[in-house]
């Protein structure tokens, strides 16, 4: 999603704005309920059968969080040659705030991710069309369940404020767990952009 250029003090708002239209209908929540069985009594029915099971309203309870994996939120493009050279930066992108939403079917668990970010210009920007590449993984235990790298394209106007934008995947479908040991992740992803 491409947006005009911002002041830099209003991502929030147009975060905010552009996610509740973006996941409108959706449900969701980001609560982890814990195993603790139902209210049935332990003289009827033994602590470990049903008493331990997770509910089905427990299970559609529980949408997976999203996290910014540590060194993956910010993103730097530079002159050709001039990696690492502050004087020769073309911009700078950053995720600032993720967030995500569930809906449930036959066994499954839909997760409609986003993110927020901004591009600042830098000391060699141009005006254009610049791509950023976003991945999103998700992972069950130390299972990776889903792993996708995006092509954000973002369209940069002006040198002097910094331009926002929101990334959204909409296609995350996994297998619903009793465990609700699943984690989204979210970062910037230099590639390639073939593999997963």
């Amino acid at each position: 999603m491409q947006t005009a250029p911002q002041n830099r003090s209003s991502l929030f708002p147009v975060f905010a704005t552009v996610l509740l239209a973006a996941l409108a209908g959706c449900t969701t929540s980001g609560t982890d309920k814990a195993a603790d069985g139902g209210s049935g009594s332990s003289l009827t029915t033994p602590a470990s059968t049903s008493d331990q099971r997770i509910k089905e309203s427990e299970l559609r309870a529980f949408c997976p969080s999203v996290s910014l994996r540590d060194g993956t939120a910010f993103f730097s493009t530079y002159e050709k040659g001039g990696d690492k050279d502050p004087a020769r930066v073309i911009y700078q992108a950053a995720l600032t705030d993720t967030t995500r939403a569930c809906q449930y079917g036959a066994g499954t668990m839909t997760i409609d991710v986003a993110a927020a970010g901004k591009v600042v210009p830098g000391p060699k920007y141009k005006s254009g069309t610049i791509t950023m590449p976003i991945r999103v993984a998700v992972r069950q235990g130390d299972q990776v369940i889903y792993s996708k790298l995006h092509k954000q394209a973002v369209t940069i106007a002006n040198g002097d404020t910094a331009t926002q934008f929101v990334f959204n995947d909409k296609a995350i479908t996994v297998p619903m767990t009793e465990k609700n040991n699943i984690q989204i992740f979210v970062g910037f992803d230099e590639g390639p952009y073939d593999t997963k």
